[in-house]
This record gives structure tokens, C-alpha cells and sequence, in this order.
């Protein structure tokens, strides 16, 4: 039996990055080696993979082993002339960008923490924001998987190109990921500006005009005083560009740098005020070098068909009151449609509501039932990795390939190793009292 660096996970407790989940695995092993990874996983009775904690429920927990890649963070090869990079299921996208860039390469599009491992990001549908950009997982072309039985099965999009649209947004159901490969560019710079207090009214009423001034458009907001606090625009530098003028559909030109949230420091923040710099330094809004975000936080985010911004937008201003006194802040962004199965952009170009909670918990879930029935019209789709309460029926009925998943997941995976209570429920819409609870 192969040495394993293992820990027995009580009495002390790990949680994720915002704090509010307590892992209940007993055991947490970091492996350094594929052959430690086949061993452990060939005789564990159920495991999961835990990425870099970003995730906001149960998802990655289970009642038998949790495994961490966190060795396995490794940038495998970068290939010229394919214009593809392989990287190790531990590695994150500060280090790939800083890789890739240094090398003349990029990815096309990267989600507001650069913190994030590429594995957990892809597997759970996380994407940036852009009219005409995909979510993160859009880039992969192929995947190695080790199965429940330590086997090591390759597949890609070119081998498969209807089947790999269920393998990539996997919630890690199907086996543990232990490399991906990814699409890139060549490199680029991006400059970033944001505007302060646009009306609603403006917003709703030119929404695609809005959302299509720069490559990657955000808009903040606490849902409160019919406004959003800042609209960010982020642009390619990939020739000359149009000065940007000095008011904006009724917001000013910010005179100073900003943090998403308006009353905090922007100093963990990616340079604004029109600087241009490299793609992986300005597509987040946080640096890799500082805690993003706000740290003890909750996140809960909706995708919906994009012709339904307006509407929604309205509904959920109308709950402002409701919503301000747990909100650090909430975000509105665009990703555009994917053929992934289990995507929340998948085959929609989609409006994003991102909401940034204070951590309580039990506050939080209360009003998130009046936020999912606000926008239930317009069929959204929750992000899997974060706190919701849609139904597991209502997930049947806004995510149209969950059947196809559950075939490709009792397939690769018959005795369901890689299964939990969180999934069970959500997605294969079965009790299982033996695993982690969500």
C-alpha cells in the first residue's frame, strides 16, 4: 500500500472559503501521485474531490473520503501548434494565466476570482460575463477521468462531440478529473473603466446596448434607490480603441478605483481608470495576491433567458427592500450560450443575477424563496455551486439534459462512488441517508 498524506478531519473541522459549510468527510487525503490517487480511490467506498472551497453548499462533501489535488497543481504541457494547454486537476487560474501569458498565450475569458481551481471552476458551470463569452468550460476540448475503479479514461470533444457536452460540467458525479485540456489565444491586453450611479431606467430600457459596450460588462447593485452603484466595462486592446465619453447612460466616469462592494477599499481590486494590462490581471475584479470578495460570505447566483432581463430586473428591485440588509452587494452580468449539458448557460444566451450574502445562513435561505419565485417565470437555472432552493422538480424542468446526465453518470460510475446526498437529491432525485448531507 502506497504512503498517503491523510488526515483524520475531527476534531478539527474544515469549511469552505466563505465559511459557512462544515466538511463532515473523517478523512481528508492529499496525494501526490497518480498511482496514491488510483489506490485511494480504488478502495474508498465513496469519495469526493475538493477544490479550492469556492463552492457554497455540500457539493463537494461526502461521509467517505475527500480528496484534495492540491499536488496535482502542475501546468502538464503547452501545445504551440494546437493552440491547447494542459494543466493537473489542482491547478488554479492565477497560476495558469501567469503561465500562459508569459508564453504568449491566454484563455478568452476568466470569472471574477482568479483563485479558482480549473477543474472545480469547470465542473460546477462558473463563467465570466460577456455578450459573446462563454463560461469557463466552453474552453475545454478534452479531459482525463480516473474512475470508481482507478482506471484512467481520456475523452474530448473532437473524439465526441455530443457526448463531451455531458463530461465537462460534471459536478465531479462521473470520477475524479485529473487533467484537463484547454483552447487558448494568443495574448492580449485588457483595459478596464467603470462608471458610477446608472438609473434603472436606463439599464432596462437599452439592456443589450448596456451589455454590449465593452467585452466583459458588470453592473453593482444592492437593489435599492432604482440604480446600480457602478457599471463595469472591461475591453480588449486589440487595436485602437474609442475613448470612452464622460458620462454614460446617466452614470458618471469613476474618478477613483472601486471595490464591488461600494463602502470597501478597492485596493484587492484589479487596475480600472482605463490602464491597460494583461488579460489574467484585468478580466477578475480581484487580484490573485489578495482575499477577494468579502471572505464570510454566502453566494447564491440565477441564469435566465436574456430577452427576460428587463422584467427581471424589475422584480427583483421591487424586493430591494428584502434583500439590502444581507447583501455585501449583487451582480448582473451576460455569459452566452454553451452545449453543455449541465450548464445554466446551456443553449441560451442568459442574464446572470449574482448575489454577494452576509453569512446568515438561515436569513439568507428565507429570502432566496421570494428571489427564486420573483424570477421562476423566466425559467432560471441556479449555479450549482452556490446556496439555492430550487426544487429537485424544478430542476427537471429548467435543466432539459439532467436525464442524459443521469445515464452518463450510472454508466461511468454504476455503484455511485462518486455520489452524495447533494446529488442524490438534486440531480439523481433519490434519498441516500448513508451520504454527506446537504
Amino acid at each position: 500500500m502506497l504512503a498517503v498524506h491523510t488526515e483524520a478531519m475531527f476534531p478539527r473541522q474544515e469549511v469552505n472559503w466563505g465559511g459557512n459549510v462544515v466538511y463532515r468527510a473523517p478523512r481528508l487525503h492529499r496525494p501526490g501521485t497518480l498511482e496514491e490517487l488510483e489506490e485511494l480511490v480504488g478502495r474508498a467506498e465513496r469519495v469526493r474531490v475538493l477544490g479550492t472551497r469556492h463552492t457554497f453548499n455540500t457539493l463537494p462533501d461526502t461521509t467517505g473520503d475527500l480528496i484534495s489535488l492540491e499536488r496535482f497543481g502542475q501546468v502538464l504541457s503547452l501545445d504551440e501548434a494546437a493552440q491547447t494547454v494542459t494543466v493537473g486537476g489542482g491547478v488554479q487560474y492565477a497560476e495558469l494565466g501567469a503561465y500562459l501569458h508569459g508564453r504568449g498565450h491566454a484563455l478568452s475569458n476568466l470569472a471574477s476570482l482568479p483563485h479558482l481551481s480549473v477543474v472545480g471552476a469547470c465542473s460546477t458551470g462558473t463563467h465570466g460575463s460577456g455578450l459573446r463569452q462563454q463560461g469557463l468550460a466552453s474552453a475545454v476540448t478534452a479531459l482525463e477521468l480516473m474512475t470508481a475503479t482507478g482506471e484512467r479514461r481520456t475523452f474530448s470533444r473532437a473524439a465526441d462531440p455530443e457526448g463531451f457536452g455531458g463530461l465537462v460540467v460534471s459536478l465531479g458525479a462521473l470520477g475524479v478529473v485529473t487533467q484537463m485540456t484547454l483552447r487558448t489565444e494568443q495574448t492580449y491586453q485588457v483595459r478596464q473603466e467603470v462608471y458610477e450611479h446608472v438609473p434603472l431606467d436606463e439599464v432596462a430600457a437599452r439592456f443589450g446596448e448596456v451589455m454590449g459596450l465593452a467585452d466583459s460588462v458588470s453592473l453593482f447593485t444592492t437593489w435599492q434607490h432604482a440604480r446600480f452603484d457602478t457599471l463595469w466595462l472591461k475591453r480588449r486592446v486589440d487595436g485602437a480603441l474609442s475613448a470612452l465619453p464622460a458620462r454614460l447612460f446617466g452614470g458618471e466616469r469613476a474618478a477613483r478605483e472601486h471595490h464591488p462592494v461600494w463602502s470597501a477599499a478597492a485596493e484587492s481590486c484589479t487596475v480600472q481608470l482605463g490602464v491597460p494590462g494583461p488579460w489574467h490581471e484585468r478580466w477578475p475584479h480581484f487580484r490573485a495576491g489578495h482575499t477577494p470578495s468579502s471572505g464570510e460570505e454566502i453566494q447564491s447566483e440565477y441564469l435566465l433567458p436574456i430577452e427576460h432581463a428587463p422584467v427581471a430586473l424589475a422584480a427583483l428591485f421591487a424586493l430591494g427592500d428584502r434583500l439590502a440588509p444581507l447583501l455585501f452587494v449583487s451582480e448582473v452580468r451576460t455569459v452566452a450560450a454553451d452545449d453543455l449539458w449541465l450548464s445554466p448557460a446551456y443553449r441560451q444566451d442568459s442574464v446572470a443575477f449574482h448575489f454577494t450574502w452576509r453569512r446568515d445562513e438561515s436569513a439568507v435561505r428565507s429570502v432566496l424563496a421570494e428571489v427564486e419565485a420573483a424570477l421562476a417565470p423566466f425559467g432560471a437555472r441556479p449555479h450549482w455551486g452556490k446556496v439555492f432552493e430550487t426544487t429537485p422538480e424544478r430542476l427537471e424542468a429548467v435543466v432539459p439534459r439532467l436525464p442524459d446526465f443521469r445515464r452518463m453518470a450510472r454508466s461511468l460510475d454504476p455503484g455511485g462512488k462518486f455520489r452524495n446526498a447533494y446529488l442524490d437529491r438534486l440531480v439523481f432525485q433519490e434519498q441516500a441517508a448513508a451520504s454527506a448531507g446537504d
